[in-house]
């Protein structure tokens, strides 16, 4: 299992890096993404440290902890400053925070994380045909998630997306060690949603790329 959206106590989520990457290696997991919640505030003291804390746990773990982020509720005018910014700051992995229909999101931050070239954008919600086909043309991953809260238009996403070609990938948002899901749940969680078994390894491929780049 391969999960490049998680969040520690640097911003809501209950465990340390160390302690959510030791619970993830014990899953079975072979990477996994620490990807904090940014935006202009916070953005310069997050980053550096979950780069730092990745490059000590690398020294000694085989599971790959790669420092990231996530760029939640910032304006949409600075969403792709953030990015440029977020990578600047060491950030192997950008995600932004979607319009998910559980949160008061912005309406157009869908279309400015695309166009800003992140590397996932989570939890979509209702996404347009328009940005999926946009997401497809720059290459952004399109996020199925295993949490509750944002779940409930995974499969109106999941129809598009393969429709239109756009690239996917699972990830759990976990903010505990609870949240993380095996390689067996992840597949089930796939398989009903409607992906065949050779869909869902597409999907877990996606994954994997992402994370080879970021850990090699």
């Amino acid at each position: 299992m391969i999960d490049l959206h998680t969040h520690t106590l640097f911003s809501d989520g209950e465990l340390l890096p160390s302690e959510l990457v030791r619970r993830a290696e014990v899953k079975g997991y072979t990477a996994i993404a620490l990807t904090d919640h940014v935006d202009s505030s916070n953005i310069d003291f997050v980053i550096p440290r979950l780069v730092g804390v990745c490059k000590e746990l690398n020294r000694h773990w085989k599971i790959c902890s790669i420092p990231g982020c996530e760029i939640t509720h910032a304006p949409i005018e600075d969403i792709k400053g953030l990015v440029k910014r977020a990578r600047k700051l060491g950030a192997k992995i950008v995600v932004v925070h979607g319009e998910t229909i559980s949160e008061p999101v912005i309406k157009g931050t869908n279309f400015r994380a695309i166009d800003a070239g992140c590397d996932i954008l989570a939890h979509p919600g209702p996404i347009s045909d328009k940005d999926v086909r946009l997401a497809k043309s720059r290459g952004v991953a399109l996020e199925i998630t295993t949490r509750p809260s944002h779940s409930k238009t995974n499969k109106r996403l999941v129809k598009m997306a393969l429709a239109i070609g756009a690239k996917l990938v699972l990830d759990t948002d976990g903010h505990k060690g609870e949240d993380l899901v095996s390689d067996k749940q992840a597949k089930s969680i796939l398989k009903k949603l409607g992906l065949s078994a050779l869909q869902a390894k597409k999907v877990f491929d996606n994954s994997r790329i992402l994370a080879k780049k970021a850990c090699s």
